[in-house]
């Protein structure tokens, strides 16, 4: 072992007990050898236990609607979320302010960041009250089983088709080996050629076959061509839901003004666009310590902490970029409108 090697092994052993989850960046999880003996597997299970714990401490705060919904599903659908006229106003208000976006192009798309602190939502009243709407972030908090705060912002994804490798957010995928939410309100009708969200109903639970997947794969993950799947998020096959017991995904065509909450542990994608669509949605995500047994909110829920969590994380990847000369993922693109064409 390198010199180097032993002053990150520290940070290695902490990445265990956090949410780390690449099977290259961190040796430790990579290993095949720890894989065999159960390391990923106990992760896993650890993880969940965790989580339904954590949920059961919180489920009275939740609607019960909302709570039947994503138990049977591992999602929560909610049409015509605001009125008529609210909603409106809000997406008018989107496609005429410019503000401070960044973005970042994945293959043949690309997705646009607006974050929301605390100055952008002073000029967005609409938006401001479904991010303080304490039903929905209820729901957020039970999806991810944590009581912290959801991060929020204006998502726009834009389809260029043919440009580039395809997008990888279109394999089936879970984004980490623990319970996370992310929320989707769509701000345009989401036909099946505009690139809609597709959930496998069900898979967010940790089935014995889940988890027996789950081993197996982390014995070749680190060695994977694909850069994601190595990185921690499992793509699977058709053939591998099918061996899971789980259905095929369901594809949300919605309408617009529909709300989407969904724990994406569970398998899900993006559906592959033939045309260029652009999609705007106000989105948000929540993932939190997946070991704690308890569903405390942590530091980011401190004032001045909570509003800015976006605004603090790019802040601190902009100065690790500079620190080490690499480029960074989320470009800046100065002030645009939600709906203005692909910058990148």
């Amino acid at each position: 072992m390198k010199t180097a090697d032993w002053l990150k092994a520290p940070l290695w052993l902490w990445g265990l007990a956090g949410t780390s989850k690449s099977f290259r960046a961190n040796p430790l999880i990579g290993d095949p050898g720890l894989n065999a003996r159960g390391l990923h597997r106990e992760r896993v299970a650890l993880a969940w236990r965790m989580a339904e714990r954590r949920r059961a401490a919180i489920a009275s705060r939740v609607a019960p609607e909302h709570r039947r919904q994503f138990d049977e599903n591992g999602f929560v659908v909610v049409e015509n979320y605001l009125p008529d006229d609210v909603f409106a106003r809000m997406v008018a208000s989107l496609r005429t302010t410019a503000l401070p976006a960044r973005e970042m192009r994945q293959g043949e798309t690309v997705t646009r960041m607006i974050p929301l602190g605390p100055s952008v939502l002073a000029r967005l009243p609409e938006v401001r009250g479904v991010v303080r709407d304490r039903e929905i972030g209820a729901a957020i908090r039970y999806a991810a089983s944590t009581a912290g705060p959801p991060v929020w912002f204006v998502q726009t994804v834009i389809a260029e088709p043919g440009r580039g490798r395809p997008d990888p957010q279109c394999d089936v995928h879970a984004d980490t080996f623990h319970p996370t939410a992310k929320m989707w309100l769509f701000l345009q009708d989401v036909g099946p050629d505009d690139g809609p969200f597709r959930y496998v109903p069900g898979s967010h639970r940790l089935t014995p076959a889940r988890l027996d997947w789950e081993y197996r794969t982390s014995l070749t993950a680190r060695d994977d061509p694909r850069l994601h799947h190595a990185h921690g998020s499992f793509r699977v096959r058709p053939d591998e839901l099918a061996a899971m017991g789980f259905p095929e995904p369901r594809v949300m065509t919605v309408r617009a003004n529909t709300l989407v909450i969904a724990d994406t542990f569970g398998f899900h994608a993006r559906t592959p666009s033939p045309k260029p669509t652009l999609r705007m949605e106000l989105h948000a995500y929540l993932r939190l310590a997946p070991f704690s047994p308890f569903a405390w909110p942590g530091v980011r829920a401190l004032p001045g902490v909570s509003a800015r969590q976006l605004d603090l994380y790019l802040g601190w990847t902009d100065a690790q970029a500079r620190l080490t000369g690499r480029g960074r993922v989320w470009k800046p693109v100065g002030e645009v409108t939600a709906d203005s064409p692909a910058h990148l």
